[in-house]
C-alpha cells in the first residue's frame, strides 16, 4: 500500500477555508450555506456549506476535532484510496439530508468528521494502514464512534438544541457522515489490488 500525504491536504484545506469563511461577509457565508429547499440551485453548497459556522464555539470544537484526525492521520498515514474516499464521501453526507424534512440547512464540518473517522476505522480493522495493533486501533475508533451514534440517535432526532452553544445541532449529519464513511470505507478496503497483509511496511 502506497501511503498519502493526500489526508493531510485535505485536513488542511478544511482548516484554512473554515477560518477564511468566519471572517467573511454575511452575504458571501449565505451564498455558501447549504439550504434544503434550494440546494439544487446552488449544487457547490454540498461542499462548501462545511466550511460554515454559526459561532464561536462551533468553529472551534469543529477545528479541535478536524486538529485530532490530522494528528491522527499525520501517524497512520492513510493511502490516496482513503482519501479519495473521504472526498466523495463529502458532499453525499449533505446530500442524505433531504431525507429528514425537519432540517432546513445545515453546516458545519462534524458530518463530515464523523465520515473520515469511519474511514479510517474501517482501513484499520481490514487492515489496510500497516501499523502495529491496526485491527485493534480501529475497532476501538469504530467503538467510540458507533457509541456516539447510538446514543444520540440522530436517526430520531434529527436536530436538537444545543443550549450550551446556543446552537442547533443538525445529528442526522453524523449520522449520515457514518453511514458514507462506513460504505465507502469498505468499498476500498474491499477494491481489487491490495494485498492480503495490507502492503508491507510499518510502524514501531
Amino acid at each position: 500500500m502506497n501511503r498519502s500525504r493526500a489526508w493531510l491536504v485535505v485536513c488542511c484545506v478544511h482548516g484554512v477555508a473554515s477560518m477564511l469563511l468566519w471572517w467573511a461577509q454575511a452575504g458571501a457565508v449565505e451564498a455558501l450555506t447549504w439550504r434544503a429547499d434550494h440546494w439544487a440551485e446552488r449544487p457547490w453548497t454540498l461542499w462548501t456549506s462545511a466550511w460554515v459556522h454559526l459561532n464561536t464555539p462551533h468553529l472551534i470544537g469543529n477545528q479541535l476535532a478536524l486538529g485530532a484526525l490530522t494528528a491522527f492521520a499525520w501517524v497512520i498515514r492513510p493511502s490516496l484510496r482513503c482519501a479519495m474516499a473521504w472526498l466523495t464521501a463529502w458532499p453525499l453526507t449533505q446530500f442524505t439530508l433531504l431525507l429528514w424534512p425537519q432540517i432546513g440547512y445545515a453546516v458545519g464540518l462534524s458530518g463530515l468528521l464523523h465520515a473520515g473517522a469511519m474511514v479510517l476505522a474501517v482501513q484499520l480493522m481490514f487492515k489496510r494502514i500497516p501499523i502495529r495493533k491496526a485491527r485493534r486501533w480501529g475497532a476501538l475508533l469504530a467503538l467510540g464512534v458507533l457509541t456516539k451514534i447510538l446514543l444520540e440517535r440522530g436517526w430520531q432526532y434529527p436536530v436538537v438544541w444545543d443550549r450550551a452553544n446556543d446552537m442547533s445541532v443538525v445529528q442526522a449529519a453524523h449520522v449520515s457522515g457514518v453511514a458514507w464513511g462506513l460504505l465507502l470505507g469498505l468499498l476500498v478496503a474491499l477494491w481489487p489490488g491490495w494485498s492480503a497483509d495490507g502492503g508491507s511496511g510499518g510502524l514501531g
